[in-house]
């Protein structure tokens, strides 16, 4: 599946069930893991489960299931992993706590600089 598919998948699917705050990362140039990182807050363990649940299904339907599901049985934080597009869904006290928006918005997007020990030739 073409990854804006892809991601209006995503999004259509989040959106049914009314995710808060939803956030698309483009990470292309920071890893080469994923493409896309979508960040959505649930209002309730019980929603964040249910936003889950309708996004597996939805990418399964869709001949695209996950290729890996997280969190599931806590409901803090749920992480599906659609290969191109990682969704991470977050109650707010938990999205507040690790910001991922901002973690991956301070990272280089390029020329990484070798740790000191190994620019000394030490390690």
């Amino acid at each position: 599946m073409h990854i804006d598919a892809l991601k209006t998948l995503v999004m259509d699917a989040l959106e049914e069930l009314k995710a808060r705050d939803i956030v698309q990362l483009d990470v292309s140039r920071l890893t080469s893991v994923t493409e896309l990182m979508v960040v959505a807050s649930g209002t309730s363990n019980r929603h964040l489960a249910a936003l889950a649940e309708n996004l597996i299904r939805t990418a399964k339907e869709n001949g695209m299931p996950p290729l890996g599901v997280e969190g599931e049985s806590g409901a803090e934080w749920v992480l599906v992993d659609l290969g191109d597009v990682v969704v991470h869904l977050m109650m707010p006290g938990t999205r507040e706590l690790y910001d991922l928006e901002r973690l991956w918005a301070d990272l280089p997007s390029e020329g990484l600089e070798p740790l000191e020990e190994e620019a000394n030739g030490t390690s």
